[in-house]
C-alpha cells in the first residue's frame, strides 16, 4: 500500500482526508508534529507528502525546506485559498503540487494519484526507455536525468516537464499542453506552476555560452527547449 504522511494541525480535516485516503487504498499516517514529520521522511517510511502550510511551532515551509536538503520524497502543498506567496515559495523549494484550502478529499486524491504516477520507478522487469535531447539524457522508467554527462538533480515535478519539452526540443510547446502531459489536467487561469518550476530547471541547466537560457519562453504561447547549434 502507498503509504501517505498527512501533516495538519486541523483535527477535523484530517481525520476525514485520513478516512477517505484510507478507502482509496493509502496508509495513511497523521501528524501536526513537523519535526516527527521530517524524520519520517528522512526515515523512508512514507512514500508522499500532504504538507499544510499553516502549522504551530514549526511552519509548512520550513518543514518543506527541510526535507528537500535530506529527500526527494514528492510533496503536495495545503495552502490557503487565494495565497500565492505561499503557493510560490513552495514550488520554489520543491514541492510537487499544491491543493487550496477548504478542497474535497476526492480531488486531493486524485493530486496525489497523479504525482506518484509522474514520480513512479519503472515496472519491475521492464527496460526502461531513453530519451536524448542534446547534452540532456532522460530516463523516464527510473526518472533519473543526465546534463553534460552529470547527474541532474530533479524534482518528480520538474523532471515531468523537461520530459515534456524533451520530447519536442526544438518545438514550441503551448502552456496548455505542457500541463496535459505533466500534470494530466488542463491548464487553469492564474496557474504558474509552470513558469515556477521551470525557472528553477533553467537555473540548473545553466546558461548556453551564448548567455542564453537553454529554455526559452514566447510570452502568451509556451516554452521551448533549444538544441545544440
Amino acid at each position: 500500500m502507498t503509504k501517505v504522511l498527512l501533516i495538519d494541525d486541523d483535527v477535523d480535516l484530517t481525520t476525514l482526508l485520513q478516512e477517505y485516503l484510507t478507502e482509496e487504498g493509502f496508509e495513511v499516517t497523521a501528524t501536526e508534529d513537523g519535526r516527527a514529520a521530517i524524520a519520517l521522511a528522512v526515515a523512508n517510511t512514507v512514500d508522499i507528502i500532504v504538507l499544510d502550510i499553516m502549522m504551530p511551532h514549526m511552519n509548512g515551509i520550513d518543514v518543506l525546506q527541510r526535507i528537500r536538503r535530506l529527500s526527494a520524497i514528492p510533496i503536495l502543498m495545503l495552502t490557503a485559498k487565494g495565497d500565492d506567496v505561499d503557493r510560490i515559495a513552495g514550488l520554489n523549494l520543491g514541492a510537487d503540487d499544491y491543493v487550496s484550502k477548504p478542497c474535497s478529499p476526492g480531488e486531493l486524491a486524485a493530486r496525489l494519484k497523479a504525482i506518484l504516477r509522474r514520480s513512479g520507478s519503472a515496472v519491475a522487469g521492464a527496460v526502461p526507455d531513453l530519451l536524448r535531447a542534446g547534452n540532456l539524457v532522460m530516463h523516464p522508467g527510473t526518472r533519473a536525468a543526465e546534463w553534460r554527462g552529470k547527474p541532474l538533480d530533479l524534482t518528480g515535478t520538474e523532471f515531468s516537464l523537461l520530459e515534456v519539452l524533451a520530447r519536442q526540443a526544438g518545438q514550441l510547446v503551448s502552456k496548455q499542453d505542457i500541463s496535459k502531459h505533466a500534470f494530466g489536467r488542463p491548464l487553469m487561469p492564474f496557474d504558474r506552476r509552470i513558469d515556477v518550476h521551470l525557472s528553477s530547471i533553467r537555473q540548473k541547466l545553466g546558461m548556453r555560452e551564448d548567455g542564453q537560457s537553454w529554455i526559452q519562453s514566447v510570452r502568451g504561447h509556451g516554452y521551448q527547449l533549444l538544441q545544440d547549434r
